[in-house]
């Protein structure tokens, strides 16, 4: 079975793909406010906010379509907002 032919885990990608452009940023912020080059910004920025939104959707989908406890919900979204949350929430959430 292939990652991408169950809701689970079309989650655990995207957690990896928007933690990695979260991280990004991190690169790109300083391009664009030190160094007054901001086309890398805009590119990543804007893959980070499609995939930040993707992977809200996506833990709605499976929490909803698993049950998921409240609690456990709650955590997986809040990995969302933190660096190398989405890392950590694919390692111990998304994992059964």
């Amino acid at each position: 079975m292939t990652l991408l032919t169950t809701a689970l885990g079309r989650l655990r990608l995207t957690a990896w793909i928007e933690g990695t452009t979260y991280l990004l940023l991190g690169i790109t912020m300083p391009l664009k406010y030190i160094y007054d080059i901001p086309q890398p910004n805009y590119i990543v920025g804007m893959l980070h906010g499609v995939f930040f939104i993707l992977y809200c959707l996506l833990v709605l989908q499976v929490a909803y379509r698993d049950r998921w406890k409240r609690l456990h919900t709650f955590w997986a979204l809040l990995a969302s907002l933190i660096p190398f949350g989405t890392f950590v929430a694919e390692y111990k959430l998304f994992r059964y």
